[in-house]
């Protein structure tokens, strides 16, 4: 196996999702459904499992390179828990924010934009549930939203390395691009003008999800077309971001054709009937969501 060394200072590709570790590392060469790039170690670094992971990638044919132990760090944008090891991993249908919006024939029916999500669990449970209620696009900005990292692949059920994630600088930069490629900016509030239930979206519709302490970010706070409530019972006020992205995915699925494997019959003629096709049938929690 040849071993070069990491020169280049260019940021991550956007079609990688980066893991570091060497347990996550060693997990990714394992998984047969992924395809891994390449696997970058800290230049010194020896030791059992390196000796692992590199037979690993052997294994895969995976290059691995050698790289300074801060450039690793840099790289795996967590020094802390890097552990001088990391590689990437080829994320099919990761693409650029404005190579998805390039083609209005092609580009994204719906979709959801994450503004200032920092919590890991959060943006991992969005990813997947996004993706399997058939959301087109996930904007994930690459600042002040949470990393691609081993705790949002977890919390996706590794639904991360499939998942249609966009990828822009800023979520202001997002909101700018999707405005002006005509996509209305609709935003989830306790005291929305109109319901989730009842609001039409159209042909092509950018739904934001900001951060539950701090709201949405001025850039985007500017560019909201719409405000929208989702109704609620049992003397419920509020959802976390989490569920509230699931609640507005289920309602989005609404418009969709089921999929193959799910249903046999025609689509779902309700909001509450593409909850049953998603999250299984009957849906404990998502029961309080039926419109009033």
């Amino acid at each position: 196996m040849t071993l070069s060394v990491v020169t280049s200072t260019a940021s991550p590709k956007d079609r990688f999702v980066t893991v570091y570790g060497r347990k996550p590392v060693l997990e990714a060469l394992s998984d047969l459904d992924l395809r891994v790039d390449k696997v970058i170690i800290a230049e010194g670094l020896r030791g059992p499992a390196i000796d692992e992971i590199k037979e690993a990638a052997a294994d895969r044919a995976v290059k691995v390179q050698r790289a300074s132990a801060h450039r690793v760090k840099v790289l795996a944008g967590n020094g802390r828990h890097d552990q001088g090891v990391l590689a990437d991993v080829v994320a099919r249908k990761m693409r650029p924010l404005d190579d998805a919006l390039e083609d209005p024939a092609t580009a994204p029916r719906q979709v959801l934009l994450l503004d200032g999500l920092t919590t890991p669990a959060n943006v991992g449970m969005i990813l997947r549930t996004a993706t399997a209620a058939g959301i087109d696009g996930i904007v994930v900005p690459h600042r002040g939203v949470a990393a691609l990292d081993p705790l949002v692949i977890k919390s996706s059920a590794g639904v991360a390395f499939h998942a249609p994630v966009l990828r822009t600088r800023t979520a202001g930069d997002a909101a700018e691009q999707l405005s002006d490629a005509g996509y209305p900016l609709y935003a989830l509030e306790a005291q929305g003008s109109e319901s989730l239930f009842e609001a039409d979206f159209g042909n092509r519709a950018a739904f934001v999800l900001g951060s539950e302490t701090a709201g949405l970010s001025e850039e985007v706070q500017t560019r909201i077309a719409q405000r929208l409530a989702i109704p609620m019972r049992g003397g419920v006020e509020s959802l976390n971001v989490a569920s509230a992205a699931a609640a507005l995915t289920a309602i989005s699925a609404a418009g969709l054709p089921p999929p193959r494997c799910a249903v046999r019959s025609r689509k779902p003629a309700s909001a509450q009937a593409a909850v049953n096709t998603i999250m299984g049938s009957p849906p404990s929690f998502f029961s309080m969501l039926q419109p009033p």
